[in-house]
């Protein structure tokens, strides 16, 4: 069985807009929710928000990305990619040493790989919400029909509830076959 990893894309310029730093397309990713533990999402505003609301975290840039793409990866570069991932956590998160920060890095990849039990260029959306109990995550699927993606279909999808920072019942799957 292939081993597959979340992997950064950009299918139009609007993540350089939406985040004050966007991740470069191509970079494996996770999703980044640790980075807004301890934090009261009601205070977060403009792009901070945006990153907590729907950003997948790019472990090379530590920068935003609305979409990431399913893609295999080879042991060795899943191993970089948890070295790198800890490498960050030590410079950013406060980890203090690479043994201490690894372990957590593992964990955050395993959880990205758990994410891409599907074929290879299904792309992954995210919604993340502050409830009582916590932080709430919720993936969504888009895959293409033909072979290619079209920007409309993956940018004209998603309606935000701002009062009540949710997503009002969108099925991405359904959608995608409306648009080709």
């Amino acid at each position: 069985m292939a081993l597959k990893l979340p992997r950064t894309i950009r299918l139009d310029p609007s993540d350089t807009f939406v985040y004050s730093r966007a991740a470069e397309p191509g970079e494996w990713a996770v999703s980044g929710t640790f980075l807004f533990f301890g934090i009261d999402p009601e205070t977060l505003a403009g792009k901070k928000r945006q990153a907590f609301r729907a950003g997948f975290l790019g472990i090379e840039s530590f920068g935003w990305s609305t979409l990431v793409v399913v893609t295999e990866v080879k042991a060795e570069e899943r191993a970089a990619a948890v070295e790198r991932l800890a490498e960050q956590l030590v410079e950013h998160c406060g980890a203090p040493d690479l043994d201490t920060a690894r372990p957590a890095a593992e964990e955050e990849i395993a959880f990205a790989q758990s994410l891409c039990d599907h074929p290879p260029n299904t792309l992954l959306a995210l919604h993340r919400a502050s409830e009582q109990t916590g932080i709430r995550e919720a993936f969504r699927t888009l895959r293409p029909k033909v072979g290619r993606l079209d920007m409309a279909t993956a940018f004209n999808v998603v309606e935000i509830d701002e009062e009540n920072d949710r997503m009002e019942g969108v099925d991405i799957r359904a959608l995608a076959g409306r648009h080709t």
